[in-house]
């Protein structure tokens, strides 16, 4: 090759490494994309994820929300009731003191009652324990004899006793003020005996017991209204024989009274809980259309009571009426039998001829008090009597059923029926 081939530059030497041109394959520029693409990643904010994984994280953020709120109530529960941290004390406790259940009260309530008496050291002991003895549901109103400073568990063992209970007596209709001697010896014990016994517990190894004869003389000295007699029966009780002046005005039913009361405590809680049973029976006002005063119909109903069984109070109730009208003697038999040591059913002529204020065969009208306590029934008879024009009855059956008569002549026919069947 010739020096002037070499002019145009076709056949120079190779150029150097300094010259030659910078070449980039594929996997050059890939790289240079993707850092490009991670740096405009930075950014921009992340693509939201699938509607199902966001469902299932609002469900279980619902779930802890639901959690945490229910375990701030049970906490809240927990500090208003006590559960799981209350106080309580040991063993079965020492100590008498008398408490009292109200007619309507929870268990609750007897828990705060016992707190207060310092029986247990607090309301929850009581109901902790309550909860795994049914018969605490049981518990009766009135007054029951329990240990200061006890455990839960042991005031609750107590008041299911029915020896804990004190103070309950029940007075049947017909009852009297005092005891009636039957043949043989027996005693019917009077409201007064029964009051007696029933002032009667145990406290810390003390006898609570008021006798017959410090009760008496409270009826005889008190005042009436004091001791709760209501206001429309004082006058014409102030008027009895003192030591009948409570006579029919202590209604059936069963009471409780507080063992360690005085004897007129004792009589107080008696009459004021008996002048709520009238009022509940519409008394003074049922009287009203009878012609007669509240007092006077508590009068007849005693006598209803005492003359008939109670599906003759009714007629019973009318002779009474109709010989009051026409001024005729009632001629009671109970009159008779109520001032007497040993009452009989049937009195004799020697009785009938006694002379005082309970013989409706010498004196007319009404005896001057009730002669036992009327029941509801008796009340209503008294109130409302069966029509009828009957003067006479007499007990003509075993079961104390009575034969009615309009005239003594019918009346004395029906006598000597009952004589054939000995009904009485």
């Amino acid at each position: 090759m010739t020096q002037h081939d070499d002019d145009l530059d076709l056949f120079g030497e190779a150029p150097t490494e300094r010259h030659r041109p910078v070449r980039r394959d594929s996997r050059d520029r890939g790289d240079s994309r993707d850092r490009r693409d991670s740096r405009e990643r930075r950014g921009r904010k992340p693509p939201p994820p699938p509607k199902k994984k966001r469902r299932t994280g609002l469900w279980i953020g619902m779930v802890l929300v639901l959690a945490l709120i229910a375990a701030g109530g049970y906490y809240g529960y927990k500090q208003l009731t006590g559960i799981g941290d209350y106080e309580d004390f040991a063993g079965q406790g020492e100590g008498d003191v008398v408490i009292q259940v109200q007619d309507g009260d929870s268990t609750g309530d007897i828990a705060t009652t016992l707190v207060d008496a310092g029986v247990v050291a607090s309301s929850r002991a009581f109901v902790a324990a309550a909860e795994s003895n049914a018969d605490v549901r049981g518990v009766q109103p009135g007054y029951y004899v329990m240990k200061k400073n006890a455990s839960g568990a042991a005031a609750v063992t107590k008041i299911v006793n029915p020896e804990s209970r004190v103070g309950a007596l029940q007075i049947k209709p017909g009852a009297q003020f005092e005891d009636i001697k039957l043949k043989g010896d027996k005693v019917v014990k009077g409201i007064t005996s029964m009051l007696a016994d029933a002032s009667c517990a145990e406290l810390d190894g003390k006898s609570t017991c008021v006798q017959p004869a410090q009760l008496l003389d409270v009826v005889v000295k008190a005042d009436l209204a004091k001791l709760g007699v209501p206001d429309w029966a004082v006058p014409d009780a102030a008027k009895a024989e003192p030591k009948r002046r409570l006579e029919g005005l202590i209604m059936p039913g069963v009471y409780d009274v507080k063992p360690g009361s005085t004897p007129e405590e004792l009589w107080q809680q008696l009459v004021s809980q008996s002048a709520m049973q009238m009022q509940a029976y519409g008394l003074p006002d049922i009287a009203t259309d009878t012609g007669y005063t509240p007092y006077q119909v508590l009068v007849m109903a005693s006598l209803v009571e005492k003359e008939a069984v109670t599906k003759d109070f009714g007629k019973v109730s009318r002779v009474t009426y109709n010989r009051l009208r026409d001024s005729m003697k009632l001629q009671y038999d109970s009159t008779i039998n109520y001032v007497l040591d040993r009452p009989m059913i049937r009195t004799t002529a020697e009785d009938r001829a006694r002379v005082g204020p309970y013989n409706t065969y010498g004196n007319t009208g009404l005896p001057p008090t009730p002669i036992s306590a009327p029941g509801k029934e008796a009340i209503e008879a008294a109130v409302k009597p069966e029509p009828g024009d009957w003067l006479f009855f007499v007990v003509c059956e075993k079961d104390g059923t009575s034969c009615f008569a309009k005239t003594n002549d019918e009346h004395e026919r029906n006598v000597d029926l009952a004589n054939e069947r000995d009904a009485y």
